[in-house]
């Protein structure tokens, strides 16, 4: 059997409403030419695989590490994986990367920088409205943290970038790096 091509992973990290899935989804069509894609979205996760899982942090810890361990499951076997999840804790996202260097599956973090009052006003889901009417307990940005990475391997800012001009940002950079 020879050596099957790794697809890398792409995490998008970022706020809720920050604009993971919508970059994600854009980039899928760009990567599709050359692997197989799948996005690993964080609501998707949760509602399928994770839905025994609360808020608090350690079940947060938890649920970044299952969609970390499929994502490198996937990866190892030739798929190009797109993670858009909150991920909002430092550790986590370290842990993840470091399970994908321990199989030898490129990851490239991506943080999707915008503005809490940004994301608040964009609201697709009206989960800060509900967060800050006391309805959603440990939501992130708001009573609960969300850990800006302090080295990701690039920064897109959905607030002033075009979705187009983000992923080419982004495509940029894999090809800079070589995992496209």
């Amino acid at each position: 059997m020879t050596d099957r091509v790794r697809g890398p992973i792409v995490w998008f990290t970022g706020r809720p409403a920050s604009g993971k899935s919508t970059l994600a989804t854009a980039l899928r069509a760009i990567l599709e030419a050359r692997w197989p894609v799948e996005i690993l979205d964080g609501d998707e996760v949760r509602a399928w695989l994770s839905d025994d899982l609360g808020f608090s942090r350690v079940d947060r810890d938890h649920n970044i590490a299952r969609i970390a361990w499929i994502a490198c499951l996937l990866a190892r076997n030739g798929v190009a994986v797109l993670v858009a999840a909150i991920s909002p804790y430092a550790a986590a996202r370290a842990q993840a990367r470091a399970l994908a260097d321990s199989k030898g599956i490129p990851f490239f973090e991506v943080f999707v920088s915008v503005p809490l009052a940004v994301a608040a006003r964009r609201d697709p889901k009206g989960m800060y409205r509900q967060a800050q009417a006391g309805q959603i307990a440990n939501f992130t940005g708001l009573s609960d943290p969300y850990e800006e990475p302090e080295y990701p391997d690039l920064v897109v800012h959905s607030d002033a970038e075009s979705v187009a001009t983000s992923v080419d940002c982004v495509v940029a950079a894999l090809r800079a790096r070589r995992l496209i």
